[in-house]
């Protein structure tokens, strides 16, 4: 369990450093795919049901949280569903926020979405992830819908200076800096959210080159000495709480179909926590998507999920990942 949050945590850091454009995976992983990949547990109704229980359940909600295992073929194939089907009941009133897009790029994204400048010139400018023809459809079906596509999360760089200097690091930064981060003060985990990152990791990160994952990442600008997991995690949340919050605040009619790794959001902890505090009125619904890991798939375990979420979305483990973690 140790090992597999840790991963949950350094991908994003592995992707958010790598500027490739091209996708490991190399073309689009659906192929193949429906239903009979996955099942769906509603909490509430406490047995199985499909994927317009979600759409519909919707109607009572302003922000759906999608939690994905990043190398999950059939959870990518089932959020872009999820999107499609939220568009075809709620049309222009969905937008698609992502963990995969940070604030800095936003004006880029835009401007794809609007036809303005080359899929190419796109993918390099955003740094888009190296799994990104994973995500390729959702951003293509908000183009062809007219959708708005948030660019949720903090830069890494700025990730970096929160988790060797912290806060005051931060501050150093300009106002034209602070822009593309949750404001300062940001809240930090606490409670079960905290006890689970301590877990991953004592709190520290070891020293750069000494994790199973350092090896993988470009070159920082400055050696992770000392790196406060807690910090750092917690401004990844806060800023995607945040950019949720803004946007809703300007577009109150619209539904907001949020994309992250589940560790972000499961438990109702981390982004969803934060969002709560930006904006306490907004109605959000969490699902929380994984590989079945006992190995009985399309028999599951429903106990073993319930407090993951309010829908509960299991793939079948046969289905080869599109990337080794």
């Amino acid at each position: 369990m140790r090992k597999s949050l840790i991963n949950l945590f350094f991908f994003g850091v592995i992707l958010a450093f790598s500027t490739c454009a091209l996708a490991q995976s190399g073309g689009d992983t659906s192929k193949g795919l429906s239903s009979a990949n996955y099942r769906i547990y509603s909490v509430k109704a406490g047995k199985e049901v499909d994927m317009n229980a979600i759409v519909e359940d919707m109607k009572n909600y302003d922000v759906v949280f999608y939690g994905e295992e990043h190398n999950d073929s059939v959870t990518h194939y089932a959020e872009k569903t999820l999107l499609e089907d939220l568009y075809n009941k709620y049309g222009n009133k969905i937008t698609l926020s992502m963990e995969m897009f940070d604030r800095d790029v936003q004006i880029i994204m835009n401007e794809y979405l609007t036809g303005f400048i080359r899929e190419r010139d796109f993918r390099h400018d955003a740094r888009v992830w190296s799994n990104y023809s994973n995500y390729r459809a959702m951003v293509e079906f908000a183009k062809l819908k007219h959708l708005d596509v948030i660019c949720a999360n903090s830069p890494s760089r700025y990730t970096h200076i929160a988790g060797v200097e912290g806060e005051k690091g931060l501050e150093k930064l300009s106002d034209a800096s602070k822009k593309f981060f949750a404001p300062l003060p940001y809240d930090t985990a606490t409670g079960a959210y905290y006890q689970k990152l301590m877990e991953m990791s004592g709190h520290t990160i070891m020293p750069a080159g000494k994790s199973d994952t350092a090896k993988h990442l470009s070159p920082p600008p400055m050696p992770m000495m000392h790196f406060d997991l807690i910090v750092a995690q917690s401004l990844w949340d806060a800023t995607m709480a945040y950019s949720i919050s803004e946007y809703m605040k300007q577009h109150p009619e619209k539904k907001v179909m949020q994309v992250n790794g589940r560790f972000h959001s499961e438990n109702g902890y981390a982004v969803v926590a934060q969002l709560k505090k930006y904006n306490p009125k907004l109605r959000i619904l969490i699902v929380s998507s994984s590989s079945d890991d006992d190995g009985k798939f399309p028999v599951i375990d429903w106990s073993k999920y319930k407090d993951l979420g309010d829908f509960i979305l299991i793939t079948d483990p046969k289905v080869p990942k599109t990337f080794k973690d």
